[in-house]
């Protein structure tokens, strides 16, 4: 089956900038991908270009099968960067027109309507002006615009922007709902730490290059830091002599009321956490999961972006002319 995303080697240059260099990039269908980087990276260019907006100056891509994805727009939701609803419409009326436009069964229209208004957590405002929302909740109509038609592929912009954390947490959840149901989607944000919430695989692009295409698993174990979360069980005793003391310990620091506990290179985790409950009882002991932010620093501190046939000779869903 084709991949829902295919992109290869794709430029895209406004004068003497190149927004977006060589990229390579192929989203399974059925998948949920992670679109991340800076502000700046790339990634509205990229994904305009993949809604038909923009066109590339150099390379080939495919959504859905097609050469373009104007020729299957009624199965994409889209939620863009720059928010935008039919101001003086009512809410239903707004959803109605654009559930038609997607083609949705005259039949269904009501309730699918009315579905999207629950699950974003909307309903009873279907006679109110959009321009009598606040921002917030305008993005969660133009929310319910994206997935009003069930699309196979769900492509998201910096959805979180603007929200409270109640309805960032709602979003998460429909994101994960939508994912479930069958969609294809692809999650763009400049915070990562959302990406690690949501996402089971990230592709990471810096200054329009693509430096970083993995599973959330194989990253977190590329780039184990080697660092274990200690708090003491009797927090008034500053345990970080008897750490340091500890065999395969390089290094402890005080972070957030704990202690960061650095391991030795080859020191196995295992072990270590043994003698460090030994030395020092703990209430809290575990092997610290690498963050995103501190991947993306280390691969752009080392040189910048990954070698991209290395990353993409791995994908059996890239064709031979991608890699």
């Amino acid at each position: 089956m084709d991949p829902a995303i295919l992109l290869a080697g794709v430029t895209k240059t406004f004068g003497t900038t190149k927004a977006v260099c060589n990229l390579d990039l192929c989203v399974p269908r059925g998948a949920l991908y992670g679109f991340i980087g800076p502000n700046g990276a790339g990634k509205t260019t990229s994904i305009r270009m993949m809604m038909a907006i923009l066109f590339p100056d150099v390379g080939e891509l495919t959504v859905l099968g097609h050469s373009s994805a104007r020729d299957a727009k009624n199965r994409i939701g889209y939620l863009p960067e720059e928010r935008g609803v039919y101001r003086r419409m009512r809410v239903g009326a707004f959803l109605t027109y654009m559930a038609r436009l997607k083609d949705v069964p005259e039949a269904e229209v009501g309730s699918r309507v009315k579905g999207s208004l629950d699950r974003v957590g909307l309903l009873g405002t279907e006679r109110k002006r959009c321009d009598e929302l606040s921002k917030g909740m305008q993005q969660k109509v133009q929310l319910a615009a994206a997935i009003v038609h069930a699309p196979a592929l769900l492509i998201l912009d910096e959805p979180f922007s603007g929200l409270d954390p109640v309805s960032r947490r709602q979003l998460r959840d429909l994101i994960l709902e939508e994912h479930r149901r069958g969609a294809t989607v692809l999650f763009s944000t400049h915070v990562m730490p959302q990406a690690e919430e949501i996402c089971q695989h990230v592709v990471m692009i810096h200054e329009g290059r693509k430096v970083l295409d993995e599973p959330l698993a194989t990253i977190r174990r590329r780039y184990d830091p080697r660092t274990i979360r200690f708090d003491p069980l009797h927090p008034e005793i500053d345990p970080t002599l008897a750490l340091a003391r500890v065999a395969g310990v390089e290094r402890v620091d005080r972070v957030d009321g704990g202690f960061d506990v650095r391991l030795a290179l080859g020191t196995e985790p295992g072990s270590a956490i043994q003698r460090i409950t030994a030395a020092v009882a703990p209430a809290r002991i575990e092997i610290a999961r690498p963050r995103l932010e501190d991947v993306f620093i280390q691969i752009v501190s080392e040189g910048g972006a990954a070698d991209r046939t290395a990353v993409t000779a791995r994908d059996p869903l890239v064709p031979a002319a991608a890699r």
